[in-house]
């Protein structure tokens, strides 16, 4: 006997008594990027590797284990997207809209794909909310962003979430810096795993990032970035806390963020629920001034963040907020009979029509069956129709919740169900 075919491990078969959260969000994502001014961008699932190679880093983990490749019949290679931020970066550049007015801002809905161990809150295949602004460099930008990623999570219901801030400097002021953390880590060489070792020759920023307990120790006493901030980062950084504060919004000022793609600069951030396990962070994001050049487009600075849908959803049920009202119909139709059946899917079209959810009998069940179908549905009118009922054009419209009923114009239930 064959094998059972299996979804993919680390994805997700979500049904429709899931999706009310993932809507839920979605819609309101939606809804708080339109009072932002915020439109929707969409992107090919798959890109060129060059381009996450280039604009992600070819040293990031992302890049050297996280990928999901192929080879095309012309032996193109092509990659999953692991994030959003480079194509989003890819299309501007492509189709010329960086001539467009600035600022640009957009969002995206997307499935990402990373080759990553599964577990709460991660997993290989993952969706995610991110935002992109291009074409200014102001801390105000900085805020506008966080404020909107703050407004969202408050709108969902979720608490107990701290948002952490940081700056990593910009390419005049990191190498300084970058020369102060690798003579700090060098000290303990002997102690940092392998691959903080080896991050150590290619992008010490991250070690900072690592979980493991003796890498993180060690990290405690490392030379904190914003003590060696370059004048204009130093005034951006706190230009960006003075808009916070301005705004209500709290924040931590913690220098062991640090984000674990190259294409940041100065600002990066965090919103952080400690109730959800291990993968506690549900949005990061930071500035990205350089990156449009990176990729063969002009001097455009940019700003953004990323958030997991499912780390949202495990915030919000962690935070009480995760039970949404099931979808139920306002009139379930009981036929008796093929004249009745016509009938009762001539009422239930005229309501689908009318913007009304509205269900009836298709599975030729019997009506104690039908009645119990009808209640766990949720339904909340019953109407029972057989020839006696066609023929008189009056029918017993039941209130299911209060158990009561009332005889009606079987013509007139479209004005009784409105109504109602």
């Amino acid at each position: 006997m064959a094998n059972k075919i299996q979804k993919p491990r680390g994805t997700m078969d979500i049904f429709p008594s899931d999706t009310p959260i993932w809507q839920k969000i979605e819609s309101t994502a939606r809804d708080v990027c339109r009072r932002f001014g915020f439109g929707e961008i969409r992107t090919p699932t798959f890109e060129e590797l060059a381009l996450f190679k280039r604009g992600v880093g070819e040293v990031t983990d992302v890049v050297q284990k996280e990928m999901y490749t192929f080879t095309d019949r012309e032996d193109r290679v092509f990659a999953l997207r692991p994030e959003g931020t480079a194509s989003v970066v890819r299309a501007i550049i492509e189709n010329g809209k960086t001539s467009d007015t600035m600022p640009l801002k957009y969002y995206y809905l997307i499935n990402c794909f990373r080759y990553e161990k599964p577990q709460a809150g991660r997993s290989r295949e993952f969706f995610q909310f991110g935002t992109e602004m291009f074409g200014t460099k102001d801390a105000s930008a900085d805020a506008t962003i966080i404020s909107l990623a703050d407004t969202l999570i408050k709108e969902l219901g979720i608490k107990g979430i701290t948002l952490h801030i940081n700056s990593i400097g910009c390419p005049n002021c990191r190498p300084k810096y970058r020369e102060a953390l690798v003579e700090h880590f060098t000290s303990h060489i002997d102690e940092l795993c392998d691959t903080c070792k080896e991050r150590l020759k290619t992008n010490p920023l991250r070690v900072l990032d690592c979980k493991s307990q003796i890498c993180s120790s060690i990290a405690k006493d490392a030379p904190a970035t914003v003590d060696y901030l370059c004048d204009e980062c130093h005034d951006h950084f706190e230009a960006l806390k003075a808009h916070l504060d301005a705004m209500g919004i709290e924040y931590k000022v913690d220098t062991r963020i640090v984000r674990g793609l190259d294409y940041y600069t100065k600002t990066v951030f965090e919103f952080i629920c400690d109730g959800i396990g291990a993968q506690s962070t549900v949005c990061g994001g930071g500035r990205y001034d350089g990156l449009m050049e990176q990729l063969d487009g002009p001097a455009l600075p940019g700003i953004g963040f990323g958030m997991g849908l499912t780390r949202i959803i495990l915030a919000m049920k962690e935070s009480g907020a995760g039970q949404i009202d099931e979808n139920k119909p306002v009139l379930y139709v009981a036929p008796l009979g093929a004249r009745a059946v016509s009938k009762a899917l001539s009422i239930v079209s005229t309501l689908r029509r009318e913007g009304v959810y509205a269900e009836c009998d298709i599975s030729a069940r019997s009506l104690k069956a039908q009645m119990k179908y009808a209640d766990k549905l949720g339904a909340k009118y019953t109407l029972i129709i057989g020839d006696s009922e066609l023929d008189s054009g009056k029918a017993q419209l039941k209130n299911m919740e209060k158990s009561e009923q009332r005889e009606i114009e079987i013509d007139n239930i479209f004005s009784e169900i409105k109504e109602a």
